[in-house]
């Protein structure tokens, strides 16, 4: 089995699955304010908020992606790749406190002061449009996320992942989707026994989904943030480059960060043959990086010092004898 893989196309791959989840979550919202006009339904406007929050959501990914384009300056010399990390993060945040919050303090106001329904059948009907859209862009991100994921999990995939958009979209619409059952659900239960508790709870069930995936999306985009490491199968394929050339007498020890989705920074410590000369050391070094850069294009910033590798000094009495 191989982990999620580093594709060249895949900030295509994403911007596809935000673009399809921008204008499906767009129009979604439209429908589900008519809806909440119609219905007065407390479950509808939690799904209402949910789905301008979730668009707002995706311009951010949008306006990330486009910022990380930006060329390096003297200010920021690696380039500007964590834009995307940190509008992610600030997605998780908005989830959290406008969608989230919004449908639990909803939830609890529509159980304090019930309100019964209004035209139930509207409700119902906008809820089944809604999945219906919900469920292209699901399957977009679904399908453009198989295209970089590989052959894991698709919980690993939404842990290890380094592009932060298609983990983002994948959670969102699968939120979306749950949620728009959620509230299915809590408005045939409100009509059909006349109680307006139900579409009370409702709205509480999907605040605590909402919560549950921006607190998932947070963590992830702060490790992001902070910053991770190649995954284990790229860091072998770069010590696989590195070790393959023939001046190369061994690796002493790696590091490696994403500055990006798809930059990475290497540096490593490598004993090359003793006998080469400056000149011969510099050329070969030039080689190593060529290597490491084919098998692995996100290696974009590299740094390999020439090193030897040095005995630990003996610690003891008998380790002199």
């Amino acid at each position: 089995m191989t982990d999620a893989h580093d594709d060249t196309h895949e900030e295509g791959h994403s911007s596809k699955a935000v673009l399809a989840a921008f204008f499906a979550n767009l129009g979604i919202a439209v429908i589900k304010f008519v809806g909440f006009a119609f219905t007065g339904s407390g479950a509808m406007l939690a799904e209402a908020v949910h789905s301008v929050a979730d668009t707002g959501n995706e311009f951010l990914l949008l306006v990330g992606g486009r910022r990380a384009r930006r060329p390096a300056t003297d200010a920021h010399q690696f380039g500007h790749g964590r834009e995307r990390y940190f509008w992610a993060f600030i997605v998780a945040l908005l989830l959290f406190s406008v969608g989230a919050l919004f449908s639990l303090v909803d939830g609890i106001d529509k159980l304090r002061n019930p309100h019964e329904l209004e035209s139930p059948q509207w409700a119902i009907g906008i809820l089944l449009v809604a999945v219906a859209l919900e469920s292209l862009s699901f399957r977009t991100a679904i399908g453009e996320s198989r295209k970089v994921k590989g052959d894991v999990s698709w919980w690993r995939f939404i842990r290890i992942a380094k592009n932060p958009e298609l983990p983002v979209v994948v959670l969102e619409d699968l939120a979306a989707l749950i949620g728009l059952s959620i509230a299915l659900v809590a408005v045939l239960a409100a009509t059909v026994t006349d109680n307006s508790s139900y579409d009370a709870v409702g709205s509480l069930a999907i605040g605590a989904l909402l919560g549950f995936v921006a607190v998932v999306l947070a963590i992830e985009m702060k490790s992001l943030l902070l910053g991770e490491a190649a995954l284990p199968d790229m860091q072998q394929r770069i010590v696989d480059a590195i070790e393959a050339s023939d001046h190369v007498q061994g690796l002493i020890h790696l590091r490696t960060e994403h500055l990006g989705p798809d930059e990475l920074l290497v540096a490593a410590k490598i004993e090359f043959d003793a006998s080469l000369t400056i000149r011969e050391l510099a050329d070969v070094i030039d080689d190593v990086e060529a290597a490491v850069r084919r098998d692995v294009p996100a290696a974009r910033v590299m740094y390999l010092e020439p090193d030897v590798r040095r005995t630990k000094p003996p610690t003891s009495d008998s380790d002199r004898r």
